[in-house]
């Protein structure tokens, strides 16, 4: 179950933390992985030779997934290199400092639009006509928790993770008569590497009250990714499972 033989995923964001576990899994599972940075070769280079140590099959790819031209040309690279994309994975993100709404500005709350809605956006209109063609096709957001909890002091941040969600599931119903599924992910908090300098009682704080007691990993998120790209969840859309032991419950 869940083989993903012959399929082409792109994972955004995945020269560390979630996204590298993301390509990894679906890597395991068969898929040939484009994964993708932006700023810093050493990591990526890094991470690929650890994907291909797992017996990953593909490529690193360099691009800015909020630009439009920059997201076409990545787009044709990946096509050109292994084949048109058939599992979307969108997971890129940038730093998530959490502030008092007076401390944010205007442009802080563009750049969370821009990663969550902006960028999902372009990458669905990139792959879409592909998917809609062979009538097959896995886009996979990797929301937040932060949305159904409300977390504060975070309005930017849960703002737009909101709006990627109603994106998803507008998305959803839009391409479902093309057999393309849209489908979500909230994570807990997994630490990764961007948490190394987290202060030690914001993580006791937050351990303390996961029910499953224990922290999430990052291969917890990819496995759930493999599921929603595989055959056997061809009839789930418009969904978002939440993976983090019992946080929130739907």
């Amino acid at each position: 179950m869940f083989s993903l033989d012959g399929r082409v995923a792109l994972v955004t964001g995945s020269s560390t933390g979630l996204g590298k576990a993301i390509a990894i899994a679906l890597g395991k599972a068969g898929a040939t992985v484009a994964m993708n940075y932006y700023n810093n070769d050493e990591r990526a280079a890094d991470a690929l030779q650890e994907f291909r140590d797992a017996g990953g099959q593909g490529d690193m790819f360099r691009g800015n997934v909020i630009d439009p031209d920059d997201v076409n040309r990545l787009y044709d690279e990946i096509k050109e290199k292994l084949g048109p994309i058939d599992i979307l994975v969108c997971n890129a993100t940038p730093d998530q400092p959490q502030k008092p709404i007076e401390e944010y500005d205007w442009d802080f709350y563009q750049s969370m639009l821009d990663f969550f809605i902006k960028s999902p956006y372009l990458l669905s209109l990139a792959c879409l006509p592909h998917m809609k063609k062979q009538k097959w096709g896995r886009i996979i957001n990797i929301t937040s928790e932060v949305f159904q909890q409300g977390v504060s002091p975070f309005t930017a941040y849960v703002a737009a993770k909101g709006g990627q969600t109603g994106f998803c599931r507008s998305l959803a119903r839009e391409v479902a008569p093309y057999q393309v599924t849209v489908n979500m992910i909230a994570p807990g908090w997994i630490p990764v590497e961007r948490h190394e300098d987290d202060p030690q009682e914001l993580k006791d704080g937050y351990f303390a009250n996961i029910p499953m007691q224990r922290w999430g990993v990052p291969a917890d998120i990819g496995a759930a990714v493999c599921f929603y790209a595989s055959d056997e969840a061809a009839f789930v859309t418009g969904q978002t499972v939440s993976v983090n032991g019992g946080m929130t419950v739907n």
